[in-house]
């Protein structure tokens, strides 16, 4: 029996309504926007190109498993700009101008309230999107935050899925073995979290319908 519950969120408690797991489509957009608003006077080439280049940090595409600071990421792609605007109101507008919308899924509040009422430590461990920043990312799950003890994205631990590094500061957070924590996600990657760490894993279909072996 495990001590802890781990919950992946994107795909598994929540999701950004009508968004695909590879966001690099709707850069062009949101550098159009921000071109906009912030009256940049960029050309469509300079707006290609920043697309380009924050499609080369895209983890879905580069495979990297290092988190990298939103500001590193954002000073670089405006670094070619005529203008220099404020790198964190860049950020910000940026994923404004996405106008995402998060959906917390129906059976999530209930799922967590009954992991924790059952004594088990609930936390969560999610690779933010692209560039995000965690105070970007955290009003989306607001609904939910409460329910975990703790909270844990890729800036936090310092690295993505498939490393074993977010389980791993979770066990050391809660002081238990990686052993004791069951895994729930969506993703190949979320498995291979598991594996790599050596924590049970379940995908969160099978999680729903087989709740009562684990007495919730």
């Amino acid at each position: 029996m495990p001590k802890a519950i781990v919950f992946d969120l994107g795909g598994t408690l929540m999701e950004f309504a009508g968004m695909p797991l590879n966001w690099s489509d709707y850069y062009i957009g949101g550098f159009e926007k921000l071109n906009e608003l912030l009256k940049l006077n960029l050309s469509e080439n300079d707006i290609q190109e920043s697309a380009n280049k924050l499609k080369s940090y895209n983890p879905r595409t580069s495979k990297r498993e290092y988190e990298i600071k939103p500001e590193d990421i954002f000073n670089d792609i405006i670094s070619n700009w005529g203008e220099k605007p404020d790198t964190n109101k860049v950020i910000g507008l940026f994923f404004e101008s996405l106008r995402l919308k998060a959906n917390i899924y129906e059976y999530s509040r209930e799922l967590l309230k009954k992991c924790r009422n059952s004594g088990f430590k609930i936390a969560c461990l999610t690779d933010l999107p692209n560039g995000m920043p965690d105070y970007i990312f955290k009003p989306a799950i607001e609904n939910i935050l409460p329910y975990f003890d703790l909270y844990v994205s890729s800036q936090i631990c310092g690295v993505r899925k498939p490393n074993k590094g977010g389980i791993c500061y979770i066990a050391d957070a809660f002081e238990i073995r990686e052993a004791e924590i069951l895994f729930v996600g969506d993703e190949e990657k979320d498995f291979l979290s598991s594996l790599n760490a050596g924590c049970d894993f379940v995908y969160i279909n099978d999680f729903l319908i087989n709740e009562k072996t684990l007495h919730l």
